[in-house]
Order: C-alpha cells, then structure tokens, then sequence
C-alpha cells in the first residue's frame, strides 16, 4: 500500500512547527546565554529594552511593560530586582513626577554589552536557519480556510 503525500494544509503545519522551533532554540540560548553570566533572561531583556530605548521616549516602568508584553506590576517587580542586582537604577522623570525612568548602571551596560555581542554571534550561525524557516513559512500564499483540515 503507498503512503500518501502531505496535504498543503500538513506541510504547512510542519513549516510552522519548523519556524517555532527555530525561535524557540535560539530563545533557549538566550535564556542560557544570561543565566551563564548570572543574569535571568527576562532581565536581559528588560536590559535590551532600556538600552535601546530610542531618542526622545523615556524608558519608563510603562514602555518596559509594553516593550516586554508585561503586566505592568511585572515590570515594576521586574525592574525592582534588576535594581537590587545593581543593573539598573530609577530616576525621577522631569516631565511627570508621577513617574520614574529606568536607566542602566555601568554594570547594566557591562552586562548587557557582553551578552548583545554574544547573542549577535549565535543569530551569525543560526540566523539561516530562522530565516530559511521563516521564508518556507511566509513566501507562500495561504488562502482562508486552508488550515481547516486536522493535522494528523
């Protein structure tokens, strides 16, 4: 008996699985990569949020929170414990005394520097892979309903 070949809708599931994957492994690095240098991942994160906060938006406890798709009380914990590990500081906001901009300290910069250089030389070798995934993934054209059919 021959095996049938993959419907569309199937193979489409799988270049979508493929692409999570992808994502999913080099999210997995990161999360190594920072905790190697003993820093959480969601730390390094709120780091790359702050430091590449651009010109003239503040780097309020509200961008962080809308920057990380954080609850806003998150962000506030969030930042707390990076302050308390020396990788941040609040500052109060001249516009709005209400609220307080998050700034990196020297060591956040530090940090945050040595693990953008590392995360840039891993994206160097996996990057074909997440784009190769992402290209299967997007550079066809998917017409409503097509993903009606159960994946088996």
């Amino acid at each position: 008996m021959q095996e049938e070949p993959p419907s569309a809708t199937s193979l489409r599931l799988q270049e979508l699985a493929e692409f999570r994957f992808q994502v999913r492994r080099f999210i997995g690095f990161s999360e190594s990569a920072s905790e190697a240098v003993g820093v959480p991942g969601q730390q390094y994160q709120m780091l790359q949020v702050v430091a590449t906060t651009p010109a003239g938006t503040r780097a309020t406890i509200s961008y962080v929170a809308e920057r990380m798709v954080l609850r806003h009380n998150s962000a506030v914990e969030l930042v707390t414990r990076a302050e308390r590990a020396g990788l941040v500081k609040r500052v109060g906001d001249d516009s709005d005394h209400r609220r307080s901009v998050v700034e990196l300290t020297d060591a956040g910069r530090t940090v945050f520097l040595h693990l953008a250089e590392i995360h840039l030389q891993e994206l160097n070798r996996v990057g074909p892979a997440i784009t190769e995934a992402l290209e299967k993934l997007i550079g066809k054209q998917v017409e409503a309903g097509n993903l009606t059919e159960v994946a088996r």
